[in-house]
């Protein structure tokens, strides 16, 4: 439960961002106020610039109330390889996952690479899936040593992506794991993997659109 204390402090660094843009926006007034005036160009400009100061920490308020998201969500801690179920500022589960290794893979003789790393950002549930198949990439044979099979039926996965699976967009899941004993390791391609047991719970939680923050 202490870990979500990250996700806090995250928040706490934009309010702090926010008073700092505060106290610039300030001190550029009080700046333009007690110097002697020069002409009407230098306090056009002062003005100008304190809008516009004004105007991105209005942009960033706004952006921080957007944080605040009611309803169940998911944030992900891809350091300490977490995921939060929130409703609201309630932590309802946490759940030991696994996150993107980070590794670099790059076809001998060809020109392909791949970075194995989960997307950092805001995204939300595009699909939920029951029994989930995986239809592995060429990249999935390559790492293995092996030429990807001209044969579709080659490729389907029944197994690899456990019981369940929520997609976030561009290939990636949430799903389950036949490694269990790597949960709680950055060891994946880029999917979040989960065990089944939590990932039930977490299936029967979150709701279609709900909003994924990853950090």
């Amino acid at each position: 439960m202490a870990k979500i204390k990250d996700w806090r402090l995250v928040l706490i660094v934009l309010a702090g961002l926010l008073v700092g843009l505060e106290l610039i926006g300030y001190g550029i007034e009080i700046f333009g106020w007690s110097r002697k005036p020069t002409g009407d160009a230098d306090n056009t400009a002062a003005t100008k610039t304190l809008k516009e100061f004004q105007s991105q920490n209005a942009l960033l308020t706004g952006r921080l109330k957007a944080l605040a998201t009611r309803g169940v969500f998911i944030i992900i801690d891809t350091a300490e390889n977490r995921l939060y179920v929130m409703n609201g500022e309630k932590v309802q589960k946490e759940v030991v996952v696994s996150c993107g290794s980070g590794d670099i893979l790059e076809e001998t003789g060809g020109t392909r690479k791949w970075i194995f790393d989960t997307p950092r950002g805001e995204f939300s549930v595009t699909s939920k899936l029951v029994n989930p198949t995986w239809i592995k990439p060429d990249w999935a044979f390559i790492e293995e040593g092996e030429k990807p099979p001209a044969n579709f039926n080659e490729r389907v996965d029944n197994d690899s992506l456990g019981s369940y699976a929520l997609g976030f967009g561009n290939g990636f899941f949430i799903h389950g794991t036949l490694y269990t004993r790597l949960l709680g390791w950055n060891v994946t391609h880029g999917c979040v993997r989960a065990g089944d047991k939590d990932l039930e719970e977490v299936f029967r939680q979150v709701p279609m659109g709900a909003k994924i923050y990853i950090y």
